[in-house]
């Protein structure tokens, strides 16, 4: 298993199967916030396969003076993990609070 600096794992290995199926390891999973289920864009450029979560479906809606963000469709609750990692990013870029 890798070092993680900042979110980024400097190294992880991993194995593909007989049937193609790749084994993404659980702290990248964990940190990516990907669960069962989660669709992904695969693709390859420039020699490196990249995999990325698809961006979550929403609609915008009127909610008094805001218009806020609704999933189109039925998610999962926030794990609090995703929360505090998200968090600690957000108090990061704006100077470490």
């Amino acid at each position: 298993m890798g070092l993680s600096v900042d979110g980024i794992f400097t190294t992880m290995v991993t194995t593909m199967d007989a049937a193609g199926r790749l084994v993404i390891p659980s702290d990248i999973r964990r940190e990516a916030a990907i669960e069962p289920g989660t669709p992904l864009d695969v693709r390859w450029r420039d020699g490196v396969i990249e995999i990325e979560p698809l961006p979550l479906e929403v609609t915008l809606e009127r909610k008094g003076r805001f218009v806020v963000a609704t999933p189109a469709g039925k998610v999962p609750r926030l794990r609090t993990a995703t929360v505090q990692r998200t968090r600690r990013q957000v108090a990061r870029r704006r100077g470490g609070r």
